[in-house]
């Protein structure tokens, strides 16, 4: 389908989703919230894409946050339900099976950073700042920034973020956990690549497992996460991708994956 807001490109087996509103720092409005949920069904149902990149288009941002604009106009009842959109939108990102990595260019705010953070790595370029100052607007972050970010960085370092509404560079977001690298700007893309490559070199069945095996498991008491990992192993023998991958191993080549 054609978006307005976003620019979907597939090179198998990569694809990449690129926030294309750059006038506005690539704001998140209702209209993206729908189209992001439309590209990430459609990635979702495409054998061919192992691994998704999420950049926003320009220099300057990832995503500045919220469209400020419309977020004004809501009336309580209209605000929560625009909370629980970009919720279920952002959690469909995180569950998709398939592993997605947010290539954070300039501003990762408010609901940026929440976006960042529902993916399952961020890579940062040097120029990056990440934050959740919804503070100084009078409300909270409603995208699941009060959730995602303690489990990235610890209770203590989310409060002080989301407390102060502090803005963080890029070195600053690699010390707390809030970003896994941190590249030359020029590098970006190419070492976002590079690292979803070696990612999709790997069984796409086995990819999946573990994202819902730590999706699950991670809030859970260790016996019953180890219970989720245990079930998940017993699946995935049962694979044909499973034999195809012992069998390589022990002849010495490259698995040829089937996904099945």
């Amino acid at each position: 389908m054609p978006f307005a807001n976003l620019r979907l490109e597939k090179r198998p087996p990569l694809a990449q989703v690129t926030l294309d509103r750059p006038k506005v720092l690539n704001a998140l409005n209702a209209e993206m919230l729908d189209e992001l949920a439309a590209a990430f069904d459609e990635l979702a149902a495409d054998d061919s894409v192992r691994v998704i990149l999420l950049a926003g288009a320009g220099d300057r941002a990832f995503v500045a946050g919220a469209d400020i604009g419309e977020l004004a106009a809501l009336a309580p009842e209209q605000a929560q339900a625009f909370a629980q959109r970009g919720q279920a939108v952002f959690r469909r990102i995180e569950t998709l099976g398939k592993p997605v990595i947010a290539c954070v260019r300039g501003f990762a705010l408010g609901g940026g950073c929440e976006l960042a953070m529902a993916c399952a790595m961020r890579i940062a370029a040097e120029d990056a700042k990440l934050g959740q100052p919804e503070v100084k607007l009078g409300i909270l972050p409603g995208y699941g920034g009060t959730q995602r970010l303690p489990r990235l960085v610890g209770r203590a370092a989310a409060l002080k973020l989301l407390l102060t509404g502090a803005i963080v560079d890029a070195r600053e977001a690699l010390r707390i956990g809030l970003v896994d690298e941190v590249v030359p700007a020029e590098q970006l893309m190419a070492r976002a690549e590079a690292l979803a490559m070696e990612i999709a070199a790997n069984a796409p069945l086995a990819l999946g497992e573990v994202l819902r095996a730590v999706d699950e498991g991670q809030n859970q008491s260790i016996d019953a996460g180890l219970a989720i990992e245990a079930e998940a192993f017993g699946r995935l023998a049962a694979t044909a991708d499973k034999a195809e991958g012992t069998r390589a191993f022990m002849e010495k080549r490259r698995p040829v994956w089937k996904s099945e």
